[in-house]
């Protein structure tokens, strides 16, 4: 063979191969011949004219993600810096209207995305945008799917991923928060010391009432104590005056002797000497004579009234 026939055959095996091409899964390659559109190959092993046809471009028909970051005001004059995710993917039908009619479809996307949330946010208050913002991107995927629709992208999802305010405007609604948060603290703290003072005036109020029974209670059988020792103290022919006086001494003594038990006792009874028993028996005794010689005179001639001393 001859030496001149060889870079033929290189060469003809370089047009060869470079007829064939691969088309990736989920992507679109355009086919232009002399410059105008032929065909759009989808994924798989295909064959071009060598020099006659060309790649023009591929198109990934993959769902794609574009982050547009946006600075506006509210109505409350307040600056905000939103971040709006936007999910869309090249309808694969309409291949020929995605590659040739935009340019720069990341560019045309951010303007309308501006254009919507730029109309949308002056209408709220900066509480409302956080509130309603799954309405913000509502409105923006509708915007853009009626005017992305034409050029063959299928908006699939917007989503508003970030509301920031200024940081002044944020560190004021943080104090705002922590004062709410105080204020209901303390009213809590408050029905607290409320609840425990009404508890504790009723406990106490509970106390004094079962105090003022157990007293009553204490004096009731004190006196029934009294009356059944006169009884018995009747019945050994001791009589009522006797008995009352004997009784007193009785209980002045075993109060002696109980404070005599406490080593700790600062009490001192008055009158405290020997003598002091002996002396108010006999005045109980004076007393009740007096009182029965009143008595009598009193019964036999009621006219005169109390005798003179």
């Amino acid at each position: 063979m001859p030496f001149f026939f060889i870079p033929l055959i290189v060469l003809g095996l370089i047009i060869l191969f470079a007829a064939f091409f691969t088309v990736k899964q989920q992507t679109a390659a355009i086919i232009e011949r002399f410059g105008k559109f032929q065909s759009i190959r989808q994924s798989g092993l295909h064959l071009k004219i060598p020099i006659i046809d060309r790649i023009a471009g591929r198109l990934s028909l993959k769902i794609q993600q574009l982050d547009v970051l946006i600075e506006t005001k509210t109505l409350d004059d307040v600056f905000v810096r939103l971040k709006v995710s936007v999910q869309f993917k090249v309808i694969k039908m309409k291949v020929y209207d995605a590659f040739y009619k935009l340019d720069y479809p990341h560019d045309q996307i951010t303007s309308y995305v501006f254009d919507v949330v730029r109309a949308e946010v002056p209408k709220m208050k900066l509480d409302d945008v956080f509130v309603k913002k799954d309405d913000i991107a509502i409105a923006v995927k509708s915007e853009l799917n009626q005017a992305m629709m034409d050029y063959g992208y299928d908006i699939i999802k917007t989503l508003v991923t970030d509301i920031d305010p200024d940081a002044q405007v944020k560190e004021a609604m943080n104090r705002i928060n922590a004062s709410e948060r105080e204020k209901i603290a303390a009213q809590f703290e408050g029905d607290a010391a409320r609840i425990l003072i009404v508890e504790k005036a009723k406990a106490e109020a509970e106390s004094k009432r079962l105090q003022g029974q157990g007293i009553a209670d204490q004096r009731r059988e004190i006196a029934r104590g009294l009356e059944e020792s006169v009884e018995v103290l009747n019945k050994v022919g001791i009589n009522s005056q006797e008995a009352s006086a004997l009784i007193v001494v009785t209980q002045h003594y075993d109060t002696l002797q109980s404070i005599g038990q406490e080593t700790n006792s600062n009490l001192i009874l008055l009158p405290n000497s020997p003598q002091a028993g002996s002396t108010m028996l006999n005045d109980m005794v004076a007393s009740f004579t007096a009182s029965n010689q009143i008595g009598e005179a009193m019964k036999n001639n009621p006219k005169k009234g109390l005798p003179k001393k």
